[in-house]
């Protein structure tokens, strides 16, 4: 039964700072008013570019340029939503249609369908003392990444929560009108927003496949930013909570695998369909117990006209 345990944890782990990376940043964008439908799309161009940059570079050089990319698409999401005052979910949708479409291209060009070459994934970490102890050693012989998917959430929680520019990010999002009567700019802080939060979503997916995977995969990232965005939702917009939802989608994912491979009799019964839908299943039953709960920053969406202050 440990054994079970520890593997699950495991596995959790492995999974889950991807979904928490994405999540904050739909977090964080929100939290300012701009709508993070564009996530997706934001963690495909990161997990693409990493893994291409990492052909020719250090990978963790590679994820940073990840992170780039990620923020890449999001400035152009907050040229249109921002300067523009385009339609959020619109500008959303398209940029997730454009890096479906330009990742699938530039791959199949370059290196076929089948993927990017295979690349050196991210080194692991062993914790001393931890490894031998039952279940918690799971927490030892991670990435970087599933340690700073433990700690961020938490400094973002106080940021957003203890600190004036938190208060600010907040306050934009829910009464942008009256932040501007104070001096302050909102075009800036929403950029800021929307900026940080394509740097997450780029982490995200650079860490798909930089230490997830060992390449760029033609379904990458395969729905993983919906789900980020659902476990913004359940997390009712605070990043402890987009966390543990998050972690509780990894869960679903780990559990997956973990019938797949310790029950293989049980594929001669359930289809691997069904397994393979269990964590997006898990994420219906989730938005379904949410209910009409609603901590929706009360701005979002709504573009901010200056002249009618």
């Amino acid at each position: 039964m440990l054994e079970v345990l520890h593997r699950l944890l495991f596995a959790t782990l492995d999974a889950a700072p991807a979904l928490v990376f994405a999540a904050l940043g739909a977090v964080l964008s929100e939290r300012a008013g701009v709508v993070a439908v564009g996530v997706e799309g934001m963690m495909r161009v990161g997990a693409f570019c990493a893994a291409v940059a990492a052909l020719v570079m250090p990978t963790p050089l590679a994820v940073v340029m990840g992170m780039l990319a990620g923020a890449g698409l999001a400035a152009v999401h907050g040229f249109l939503c921002i300067r523009w005052r385009s339609d959020q979910v619109v500008s959303g949708i398209a940029l997730n249609l454009v890096a479906l479409a330009g990742g699938t291209f530039l791959l199949e060009t370059h290196f076929g369908p089948n993927g990017t070459p295979s690349i050196q994934q991210l080194s692991t970490w062993e914790l001393p003392g931890l490894s031998s102890v039952p279940v918690l050693g799971a927490l030892s012989g991670h990435a970087a990444p599933t340690y700073l998917a433990l700690l961020l959430p938490v400094l973002l929680q106080l940021v957003l929560t203890r600190t004036p520019l938190g208060l600010r990010l907040r306050a934009v999002g829910d009464k942008p009108h009256a932040v501007a009567t104070l001096g302050l700019s909102v075009p800036a802080l929403r950029w800021g927003a929307v900026l940080g939060g394509g740097l997450l979503a780029g982490l995200g997916g650079a860490v798909l496949s930089t230490t997830v995977l060992d390449r760029f995969e033609q379904h990458t990232p395969a729905g993983l930013g919906f789900m980020a965005l659902a476990a913004m939702v359940f997390g009712r917009w605070t990043p402890l909570g987009a966390f543990l939802a998050a972690a509780f989608f990894a869960f679903g994912n780990a559990l997956r695998i973990g019938l797949a491979s310790s029950a293989p009799g049980l594929l001669d019964v359930v289809p691997q369909g069904v397994l393979l839908a269990l964590p997006y299943v898990l994420t219906l039953v989730v938005l379904t117990l949410q209910g009409q709960r609603n901590s929706t920053p009360a701005a979002l969406g709504v573009p901010y006209e200056q002249e009618s202050r």
